[in-house]
């Protein structure tokens, strides 16, 4: 009797494993997919030139043009994707991320204050802070 219960395909679940799976359709024509580092695929840059323009944009971004840390982040839209692919790209790409990141958060701080605040906020500062009355300071409007 004991032997027939270890024979049960539903109570010993090593005898009930497949040894040869199928394999999912869809991981396998994902996992065969080629990546290529930038959206242009493969009309795009060769890994190594795709190394030297993200560290391009990076190390530009920082000379007040965060919006190269943009077009970083779009460009080698694939790498972010998938986090294995070109470790070497991925650093350059993931801190362009972050950093653009915290440029949009500290320039729509800076707006909306701003903005929201206005006169009341700052004071008789506000004048020489906004820019719309530049001509009517210099003299230039012709209405002095």
């Amino acid at each position: 009797m004991e032997d027939s219960r270890s024979d049960d395909p539903n109570l010993n679940p090593i005898r009930n494993r497949n040894p040869n799976p199928t394999p999912n359709p869809l991981s396998t024509i994902i996992s065969s997919a080629q990546v290529w580092p930038t959206i242009d695929g493969p009309l795009g840059l060769t890994e190594e030139a795709s190394v030297d323009y993200a560290r391009r944009f990076y190390k530009f971004g920082f000379a007040l043009l965060p919006w190269l840390w943009f077009v970083n982040c779009f460009y080698f839209w694939p790498v972010l994707r998938h986090a294995r692919a070109f470790p070497q790209i991925r650093n350059y790409v993931v801190r362009s991320a972050i950093g653009f990141s915290v440029f949009t958060a500290l320039l729509s701080a800076w707006a909306l204050t701003f903005s929201i605040g206005g006169e009341q906020l700052f004071g008789p500062v506000y004048d020489k802070l906004v820019m719309y009355n530049v001509a009517d300071r210099l003299g230039l409007s012709g209405l002095a």
